[in-house]
């Protein structure tokens, strides 16, 4: 029994899946997938220890529930 797939001749569905899948894509430098970003000026207001504001970026479940 020989089917129309193995006679060697391509049908019209292989010729697209060919033109379509036939080659793989070409390779990404390294360099195209990363951006350099300039670093912002250090603000010292912001950069200063502040006690009362530590408080409020500290979480911790014990205190939370009075423990």
């Amino acid at each position: 029994m020989d089917t129309p797939t193995t006679t060697g001749t391509p049908d019209n569905a292989a010729l697209l899946r060919h033109a379509r899948f036939g080659t793989l894509p070409q390779p990404i430098r390294l360099k195209d997938t990363t951006a350099d970003k300039p670093v912002s000026p250090a603000d010292p207001a912001r950069d200063t220890y502040n006690p009362e504001g530590v408080w409020s970026r500290y979480s911790c479940l014990a205190l939370d529930l009075g423990l």
